[in-house]
């Protein structure tokens, strides 16, 4: 494998190589914790996703994105707005000819406001560190994310507090990154059986 790319772990693109463009911009999700990632949201959708709708913010590379239509999701929606990044996302897209694939150009919080109605299964957030994103995002995932619906968050340190609706799932590390699987604005019922751990 060359340097500068990655692999799709599993599903009808495995082995698909993303080439990740050089410099410190781009944090591609590690092939690792993507597997662990689809394995927790395979428990959790009772080992189907046909029919979910995933939205992709800072895609970056777009590993998420790509991992997610590969593993037969409805809609994979990645949202970048760096160009060369952009680039990248639409020439994995040409390759792959996925119709699950659609790819925004422009803001996450942009995006996010112009949503008409919540529609995703899913939102993966994987931020540049340092810079506050999850606070600004925070008030405007309800304009995404269904009620019930899932949250995987990448962040440079473990969440020291949860918003009152969202209930922490799963959570792992990998080197200084910090991941976890979130339910979105659970019902009391589900926060009353909920839990750390794996399956």
């Amino acid at each position: 494998m060359k340097k500068h790319q990655i692999r799709i772990v599993g599903g009808a693109y495995r082995r698909t190589p993303i080439s990740v463009p050089p410099g410190d911009h781009l944090r591609p999700t590690p092939d690792r914790v993507r597997e662990t990632l689809f394995n927790w949201l395979a428990h959790f959708w009772d080992g189907s996703f046909a029919g979910r709708r995933v939205l992709d913010l800072f895609a970056g590379t777009g590993a998420l994105g790509f991992e997610a239509a590969s593993r037969g999701v409805e809609t994979a929606q990645l949202v970048e707005q760096a160009p060369a990044a952009l680039a990248g996302l639409r020439a994995v897209q040409a390759r792959l000819r996925s119709p699950a694939i659609r790819i925004h150009a422009g803001d996450a919080c942009a995006f996010l406001r112009a949503q008409p109605a919540p529609s995703y299964d899913l939102v993966m957030l994987d931020p540049p560190f340092g810079a506050g994103w999850l606070q600004r995002l925070q008030p405007l995932l309800d304009r995404a994310v269904l009620p019930g619906g899932l949250l995987y968050l990448e962040s440079e340190a473990a969440p020291e507090a949860l918003p009152q609706e969202w209930e922490l799932l799963r959570q792992g590390r990998a080197g200084q990154v910090h991941y976890g699987l979130i339910r979105f604005a659970a019902t009391q019922k589900n926060m009353n059986n909920g839990g750390l751990g794996t399956p």
